[in-house]
């Protein structure tokens, strides 16, 4: 697919896999992306999943018929990106790998290739004739070998997994025709707050090193080419790295028999009386990944939990967890749920969200057996948000 006279999209879509990583849902599919650059020689960007090597090889030659791939240029080790880089050299027996050298190992680990590699170092240029590539190190965005590429005369930035997006695309990958920036914002913000969630300082480095750059599109390895909306997505990781909000609640809970769950849609009645933004995840029901999502938008966390064995019900605690693995900053917290005979939930959630660094909204609210609007005040807890 043609981007521009010298850069062409070979990524494929994945519409099979259920869940990325193993973890994350993906209702709208996943797009694994991967680029040629074309000068008087060629170089590939990164490759895609094992389970797409035909359709992977056949876009290639597509694009470039009998011509030879020079250099395969290895942004990002994670096996989505890299797991055809054996296929790509059995191909193309002759191509050059480019990385950086904390890539080399996991090279030889995952691929078994150890010849042929020449390894860059911080802000070196590969020439392609007629066509440059430039690399530079964003370690820890999000693994240590992470590295981004910029081709010169395209303006174009091929960024690995940053700026990326759960959601395949469309028969364009352009965002003008893929999908607006607003259509893919909700998912981008839930892959970056599952996978990259934890990092927001080498973020907020990577992003003050390339702020030089006059990035005309952005080539990330999931989800569009962004041509159109390239500061809104500039703007987003830099918001999303910064821990920076908007005033609402996630409001979180899981329910074994429903007491907890209908004070938690009491409070959330309340919240929308007083015309605070609020959503409402069911963690027994919905993969936390979307609740986490909104950790990422609003200021304000409200977790209900029953008492489980004189512990949290386990899908809150592992969603409470996941929160403070990410070193989320600048929260404001609030616990409620109900027990039978021992109370322990909220005290055990406030203690979390304690040593996380949030901003207690008050001791949170226990209710003993069934739920009642005598129990649970609702409006009360609504007005320390």
């Amino acid at each position: 697919m043609i981007l521009s006279d010298r850069i062409r999209f070979v990524g494929v879509n994945d519409f099979r896999t259920r869940l990325f990583e193993h973890q994350w849902p993906l209702p709208f599919g996943v797009s694994y992306n991967s680029y040629l650059v074309i000068g008087e020689k060629v170089a590939l960007i990164d490759t895609a999943a094992a389970s797409f090597k035909d359709e992977f090889l056949n876009n290639i030659k597509d694009e470039i018929g009998d011509r030879k791939v020079d250099y395969l240029v290895v942004n990002h080790m994670e096996p989505d990106h890299s797991a055809l880089q054996a296929a790509v050299r059995a191909e193309y027996p002759e191509c050059t790998i480019v990385t950086n050298a904390k890539a080399v190992p996991m090279i030889e680990g995952y691929q078994g290739l150890t010849e042929n590699i020449l390894t860059v170092k911080e802000g070196e240029t590969l020439d392609l004739g007629g066509i440059t590539l430039q690399f530079f190190m964003v370690p820890m965005v999000h693994w240590p070998e992470t590295m981004v590429t910029w081709c010169l005369e395209e303006n174009t930035l091929f960024s690995g997994d940053a700026f990326g997006s759960f959601r395949a695309v469309k028969d364009c990958v352009i965002d003008s025709e893929s999908g607006t920036f607003e259509e893919y914002k909700d998912e981008m913000t839930r892959y970056y707050a599952s996978i990259v969630g934890k990092y927001g300082t080498p973020v907020q480095n990577a992003l003050k090193k390339l702020e030089g750059l006059e990035i005309k599109r952005i080539c990330s390895t999931h989800g569009p080419v962004w041509e159109n909306s390239v500061s809104q997505v500039v703007g987003l990781y830099d918001r999303l790295s910064k821990y920076e909000v908007s005033h609402g609640v996630c409001l979180a809970y899981g329910s074994m028999y429903g007491n907890t769950e209908k004070a938690a849609q009491a409070l959330a009645k309340a919240l929308e009386s007083r015309g605070i933004p609020c959503v409402l995840h069911n963690l027994t029901e919905e993969d936390y990944s979307f609740a986490l999502r909104d950790v990422f938008n609003y200021d304000t966390v409200i977790l209900g939990s029953p008492t489980y064995n004189n512990g949290i019900f386990p899908p809150v605690r592992q969603f409470m967890q996941a929160i403070c693995d990410r070193q989320v900053k600048g929260r404001r917290f609030l616990a409620f749920g109900s027990f039978t005979w021992a109370a322990a939930s909220v005290k055990l959630l406030n203690s979390m969200a304690e040593e996380g660094g949030f901003v207690l909204l008050g001791e949170g609210v226990t209710f003993k057996q069934g739920f009642s609007a005598e129990k649970f005040d609702a409006e009360a807890l609504a007005a320390l948000v």
